[in-house]
C-alpha cells in the first residue's frame, strides 16, 4: 500500500494560472508576489468592495 500524497492544485485568484498549494509559499492563495501586489492595489483603489446592507432606521413612531 503507497502512503503518496497527491498535491493540491489550485488557482490563482489574480491571474487563474495553477499551481500547487504549498504552505512554504508565503504569497498564497496567489502564485506569486506581482499577483499579490495587484489584488492589494485593487482593494486600495476600491475596485473591490465588500457589500453593505443598510440599516433600517425607526420611524417616528420609535423616537422616545
Amino acid at each position: 500500500m503507497s502512503n503518496t500524497l497527491k498535491a493540491l492544485v489550485v488557482t490563482c485568484p489574480q491571474c487563474g494560472k495553477e499551481h500547487v498549494w504549498d504552505t512554504a509559499n508565503r504569497y498564497r492563495p496567489f502564485c506569486s508576489e506581482r499577483c499579490k501586489m495587484i489584488d492589494l492595489g485593487k482593494w486600495a483603489n476600491e475596485e473591490y468592495r465588500v457589500e453593505q446592507r443598510e440599516q433600517e432606521l425607526p420611524g417616528d413612531d420609535h423616537q422616545a
